[in-house]
């Protein structure tokens, strides 16, 4: 293992920010891999799946086992791990600008197309290769102007040239899932597999510039205008929803990280036995297709199902109850799927965000993520 140290604020900054990557296997030989966690910086459960994943990295890379490279950044957000409010860890947005540490990332396919015009041909691997270093130009050629930019930008030139990509995140309370491209669902329905993940949504586009789309989805709208030149999705990236926030536990964490190696030794990236998939517990649906219920009014928040129940059209998942008036308002759901992310208030304001139900069916549009 080595270790990178890269700086995200400017050298006249009053506060020195550094990122720390850690670099595994070898550089250039075979395919590569790379998974960050807390990028929203105060979702605990990563980091600690990472800690893991460190260990056993270095075990592996002690054996000769990782065929390639792995690069594991166990935090990867130093402004967001600054930031409190009133004593509160706050690592969602950057407090500077308000934007989500996990939106608004460089999408590089409006400048790609023009870039690679004339340039691709008919070997598939010459193209990927080609794909890959005009987008590394593009993103050294960048100057940001802010420390979340930079750190964006730090973040994706390590990522933009894997074979797989893997995001660590975690909800309020939830079960285990996993967003990913719908180009990207058959690949994906094995690492939801190892993980037990109890929803996989899909979305060609899910609004924002997330992370994970930043490095995936170049490649399918690249392959729509050059028809005729072979490229495929070559990048691999999904976002790993791990349960709540609260669930900081060694037991899951440890199970987590055998999971991701599993799945890298399914993509032939570590030598060993072959591995067995476990029964899916979900099917991919679309990310269209999920329910965000919100909170009539303020009250208080009292949960009537629990996470992982299938729930049909009508069914209540919660009461709010006004503790002023005493006035109790059903929370119901409009579609049929599992009710698999809630709250972790138990007094909410009018419009929160307190449940999310994965329905089969697409019916939303734009902006697919909640803020």
């Amino acid at each position: 293992m080595h270790l990178q140290t890269h700086r995200i604020s400017t050298p006249d900054a009053s506060q020195a920010l550094t990122l720390t990557s850690l670099h595994f296997g070898h550089r250039g030989v075979g395919k590569k891999a790379y998974i960050q966690a807390a990028l929203h910086a105060d979702e605990a459960p990563g980091m600690l799946v990472a800690q893991f994943l460190r260990q056993q990295l270095q075990a592996l890379e002690a054996a000769g086992r990782i065929n390639g490279e792995v690069i594991l950044v166990p935090a990867a957000n130093p402004i967001g791990l600054a930031q409190a409010i009133h004593g509160q860890p706050f690592g969602r947005f950057d407090l500077a600008g308000g934007v989500n540490f996990n939106r608004a990332f460089p999408h590089l396919a409006g400048e790609l197309i023009p870039a690679l015009a004339g340039k691709l041909g008919r070997d598939a691997d010459a193209n990927i290769r080609t794909v890959r270093d005009t987008t590394l130009a593009l993103l050294r050629a960048r100057k940001p102007r802010t420390d979340d930019e930079a750190l964006k930008l730090a973040l994706l030139t390590m990522a933009i040239d894997a074979d797989i990509v893997l995001d660590l995140h975690c909800d309020n309370e939830a079960l285990l899932h996993v967003y990913a491209g719908a180009a990207l669902a058959d690949a994906a329905m094995p690492l939801a597999q190892l993980l037990g993940a109890h929803a996989l949504l899909v979305a060609r586009a899910a609004g924002g510039e997330p992370f994970d789309e930043a490095c995936s989805r170049l490649w399918w709208e690249l392959q729509d205008h050059f028809p005729l030149v072979p490229l495929g999705p070559a990048c691999f990236a999904a976002t790993v929803e791990l349960r709540g926030e609260s669930e900081v536990d060694y037991s899951l964490a440890r199970r987590d990280a055998e999971a991701l190696l599993r799945f890298l030794a399914l993509q032939g990236m570590l030598a060993g036995d072959g591995t067995a998939l476990p029964p899916a517990m979900c099917a991919a649906t679309p990310l269209e297709g999920v329910e965000p219920l919100y909170a009539p009014h303020a009250g208080v928040l009292v949960y009537s199902r629990a996470l992982g129940e299938r729930l049909q059209p009508g069914d209540a998942i919660a009461d709010i109850i006004d503790p002023v008036s005493g006035a109790t308002s059903a929370v119901r759901c409009t579609v049929a799927g599992v009710f698999f992310a809630r709250s972790a208030h138990r007094h909410v304001l009018r419009g929160m965000n307190i449940g999310k139900v994965a329905g089969q069916a697409a019916y939303r549009s734009g902006q697919l993520l909640s803020q």
